[in-house]
């Protein structure tokens, strides 16, 4: 390989999770290319992707230098912060921290809110019951997030993937119909993650789109 040529391959899409990844290759400056995969035409599920990603969903990456090939943005969140030694702590107590609440995102932020955009954003009236639901449990984990964030401005210690993992679901706060005015701390945070130059390109891949800013 080339000096200049790209270390890793990403295939993405403009969501939540596929935004965690190209949002962390930015912080990290590592060198990378972008393969849009577009879901709304089910290109998930072409047998390239699925080769890459057997769950198939995006994101998914090739790492040129290594031969790793990864699915699941947590994973691959984790494997770039070993790889470039950066926004994740070494082993230890803040290390721990920082998984309990990757995990937290993993296991909560993103399913949770996932089902409020399918239910509230794109199907609203198909069932008012699952539509309760998750607007319940929306406000509930944006409430845990404003809790963890008084005396602090970042969700651990320093910045790191976790916010990096967090942040996108939050930036659809439009899709859930959430103010984030009623969220003070979380606000601050979210705009001081949003003002960060790295966060600004990766949120544009692999579309142009601007970083959504609440009155």
């Amino acid at each position: 390989m080339q000096a200049d040529e790209p270390v890793i391959d990403l295939y993405t899409w403009s969501t939540p999770n596929g935004r965690k990844v190209s949002i962390m290759l930015e912080e990290i400056a590592l060198a990378y290319r972008v393969f849009p995969i577009d879901i709304g035409k089910g290109e998930q599920h072409t047998p390239a992707l699925v080769a890459l990603s057997p769950n198939h969903k995006i994101p998914a990456i090739v790492d040129h230098e290594t031969g790793i090939q990864l699915m699941e943005s947590g994973a691959i969140l984790l494997y770039l912060a070993h790889k470039s030694g950066k926004l994740m702590s070494p082993m230890g107590k803040n290390f721990w921290i920082e998984m309990e609440w990757l995990m937290f995102q993993m296991g909560h932020i993103g399913p949770m809110l996932g089902q409020t955009h399918h239910f509230v954003k794109f199907n609203p009236g198909k069932s008012p019951y699952a539509e309760a639901r998750y607007r319940k449990e929306n406000a509930r984990l944006y409430q845990v997030l404003e809790d963890r964030l008084q005396g602090r401005n970042y969700i651990t210690e320093h910045y790191s993937i976790v916010d990096i993992a967090i942040w996108p679901w939050i930036s659809r706060y439009e899709f859930q119909q959430m103010d984030l005015n009623d969220y003070p701390r979380l606000k601050d945070w979210y705009l001081r993650i949003a003002d960060r130059p790295a966060v600004q390109r990766g949120y544009a891949v692999p579309q142009k789109l601007d970083v959504p800013i609440p009155d």
